[in-house]
């Protein structure tokens, strides 16, 4: 009987591609295998030099719901309430009286929805042609304690990000409030409240979005799609397909965990900005044929 190198997946008589992993069947690259060897060997899911069958076959082990898609449901059925709310007030009943401040707001709620759902079904099908195949470069599933190295260290990054914003703003309201305690005869209690009471907000926010953050993020499925010009890591999705957008640079990493960094730009009303990916990994899934693909574009 003879298994892929691979993924361990008991291998057609003749077979080319691996039906599990899609990695090609080369002189050598099969041996033979017990069951309980195979069993113990995690499942791959990467894509390499497929032909569409194998595609296929690869697709049905790609089990992923396109998390984009709730939010173009959610924009659209917002941007249907504030359409009949503005649809209510122009037709003027006289039973459900709109007022004029009401349809105005609900008019720049329907202008919100409707630019939010276009944004998200763009996204929503760039992450279907992931899911799909048709995209695909490569796929893995984190395990549980990759999921959370990972998680660990989203956090990390994040509160101590956080801490350096509440510094530079606890200054500056201390700073602001302070002059204006200091100068004004009346209402200094009620400045120094409120003084207490942004510092408090300001707070919370900086310690508390982590935690949670970092409680969804370990509620996620640990799905890794990687395509050309984006990526699903995680239950997010992240895209560089823009104008004046792409991929800066892309290599393989050893710390803080065994994954692919990548640093990508895009172009908007502020001028080119970057973010960078760390991308975590198993072990054995060969990176070397991913970062080739990714540093051609």
């Amino acid at each position: 009987m003879k298994f892929c190198t691979n993924c361990g997946e008991e291998l057609n008589e003749g077979a080319k591609f691996c039906t599990n992993c899609g990695v090609k069947i080369m002189d050598g690259n099969f041996k033979d295998e017990t069951s309980e060897e195979k069993k113990q060997k995690p499942t791959s899911e990467l894509p390499n030099d497929l032909t569409s069958n194998a595609l296929k076959q690869i697709n049905n082990v790609i089990s992923l719901k396109n998390n984009q898609t709730s939010i173009v449901k959610k924009s659209m059925y917002s941007a249907l309430f504030f359409g009949l709310v503005i649809l209510i007030a122009i037709m003027n009943f006289d039973t459900m009286p709109i007022h004029p401040a009401i349809a105005f707001l609900s008019f720049f709620f329907l202008l919100s929805s409707l630019v939010i759902g276009f944004i998200f079904r763009s996204r929503e099908t760039k992450l279907q042609s992931l899911i799909s195949g048709e995209n695909l470069i490569a796929a893995w599933t984190l395990t549980d304690s990759e999921k959370r190295n990972y998680v660990d260290f989203l956090y990390n990054n994040e509160k101590a990000k956080n801490k350096g914003l509440l510094i530079v703003i606890s200054v500056l309201a201390i700073v602001i409030f302070g002059i204006f305690i200091l100068v004004i005869e009346e209402g200094k209690l009620f400045m120094f409240l409120t003084l207490i009471g942004l510092l408090a907000f300001v707070s919370f926010f900086a310690f508390g979005m982590p935690y949670y953050y970092k409680n969804q993020n370990l509620k996620n499925d640990g799905k890794i799609l990687i395509g050309k010009n984006f990526a699903y890591i995680n239950g997010f999705f992240h895209n560089w397909d823009f104008p004046l957008s792409g991929i800066k640079k892309a290599k393989i990493i050893k710390e803080p965990f065994y994954g692919l960094y990548i640093k990508y730009y895009y172009t908007d009303r502020t001028f080119t900005n970057t973010e960078e990916l760390n991308i975590p990994a198993s072990e054995w899934v060969d990176l070397s044929p991913l970062l080739a693909v990714l540093n051609k574009e």
